[in-house]
């Protein structure tokens, strides 16, 4: 197997982050081969999130910027995690635009990418609040109940999937998902439950955001919360 790597990244108003943040992580797609790509889908942005991508797309030959009409965080993974498959990558990571995670880190992952189909690393070094702690925590007693997946964490901005896994249960994901990633580690982790798939979760680094307003506050996610609940239980009779 050929290791063509696609790194998907949505932005959202992350003029202040974005330079800092494609150059970390064009480098890693630099150093995994010259097929790999950085793929940054602006959301949408209102300010000059994209214009930036453009200027350093002059400049940095494996980045993709790409821009659609705001669709949210979830539908943007989706659109990214499509993309990758149908230009052929091996290799799919997401991780996020606000200079939370660690490029570096993403080798811990990337040297075990032939044992198994998904790595979801886990944020064991938090620095981004208690109450985001607590929200996790509650999302994790809940996937708990609704599918019986007891996952450490689910919802991680920081994690590679090989093509096969992909390709078995993205088209399982509702269009336009909010919490598409949470979807794809509990239908994951049910797959290792039937021995279709071998997934691990590495533990991580998770930094305070690196600048900027993140868009989404206690209030939204507790909406978006209720909602999803609401929505894992009709995703459970589906499946």
């Amino acid at each position: 197997m050929s290791d063509k790597l696609y790194i998907i990244i949505p932005a959202y108003n992350e003029e202040e982050n974005i330079e800092t943040v494609v150059r970390e992580w064009h480098e890693i797609a630099v150093k995994t081969g010259p097929e790999s790509k950085l793929v940054v889908i602006n959301d949408g942005s209102v300010d000059n999130t994209y214009s930036k991508l453009c200027e350093l797309a002059q400049e940095l030959g494996q980045l993709e910027p790409m821009t659609k009409l705001n669709s949210g965080h979830g539908a943007t993974i989706l659109r990214g995690y499509r993309y990758a498959l149908d230009e052929g990558a091996d290799y799919v990571f997401q991780t996020d635009s606000d200079g939370q995670t660690i490029a570096n880190e993403f080798f811990t992952l990337w040297e075990k990418r032939e044992q198994y189909d998904a790595l979801i690393g886990k944020r064991s070094h938090r620095e981004d609040g208690a109450s985001r702690v607590f929200v996790s925590k509650v999302l994790k007693m809940v996937l708990m109940v609704i599918f019986g997946v007891n996952v450490p964490d689910a919802n991680t901005p920081f994690r590679l999937l090989n093509r096969r896994s992909l390709e078995m249960y993205l088209p399982l994901v509702p269009e336009d998902f909010f919490l598409s990633n949470v979807m794809l580690t509990v239908l994951l982790a049910k797959g290792q439950k039937k021995n279709e798939v071998k997934i691990d979760f590495p533990p991580i680094t998770f930094r305070p955001r690196q600048g900027g307003v993140n868009s989404i506050n206690l209030g939204k996610i507790f909406k978006i919360g209720i909602k999803a609940a609401k929505d894992f239980y009709v995703i459970k009779k589906s499946l």
